[in-house]
């Protein structure tokens, strides 16, 4: 028979044991809350459907090349709530509506699609709905989608901003002799 010294605690009493169980019961605690953060937060998709996407790239660059061919661009401006557009260039006519289509960069439920209506002349107008501040990519289409201006726009609008077509982007010849002699 084993006597057990007087000075002897409980092993529940002892603070070793208790550290030892808080390291695998802290990651438990980090895994279940990473898991209820998943749980209650979407990731949205930007591009829900990229093959569709990557075909439709085509008829994309197509309305780049005809809004450029017409020398379109838009200047964009913010007064009392109301989204004022011009729209300038060479445009084979100027439709009763535009619709501007503010994406946000990562949150695709905060995207914004706007009808401007045309209030005379070359200004379109229509009502700004409450943006939370940051960037929004902005995409700017006749109704009939035969062309396209696109920009970045920062909210809340404090100047005004211009939407082009995209640009062609080629390298200079001497540029690249420079770099390779």
């Amino acid at each position: 028979m084993t006597r057990s010294s007087p000075h002897a605690k409980p092993w529940y009493r002892e603070p070793w044991p208790w550290f030892l169980m808080s390291l695998p019961a802290t990651a438990v605690v980090a895994g279940l809350t990473t898991l209820w953060i998943a749980a209650r937060t979407a990731d949205g998709l930007v591009v829900g459907d990229y093959y569709k996407e990557g075909l439709a790239i085509n008829q994309t660059l197509e309305r780049d090349d005809a809004a450029r061919a017409q020398g379109l661009v838009a200047t964009l401006e913010s007064e009392d709530g109301v989204l004022l557009l011009t729209l300038a260039g060479h445009p084979t006519g100027y439709p009763a509506e535009l619709v501007l289509t503010l994406a946000h960069p990562t949150h695709q439920g905060m995207d914004h699609t706007l009808v401007l209506h045309r209030a005379g002349g070359d200004r379109y107008r229509a009502a700004l709905p409450p943006l939370p501040a940051g960037k929004w990519h902005a995409q700017l289409v006749d109704a009939a989608s035969t062309w396209r201006l696109a920009g970045v726009v920062y909210s809340p609008f404090a100047k005004a901003v211009a939407l082009s077509s995209a640009p062609v982007v080629q390298p200079h010849q001497g540029d690249l002799n420079e770099r390779h002699p």
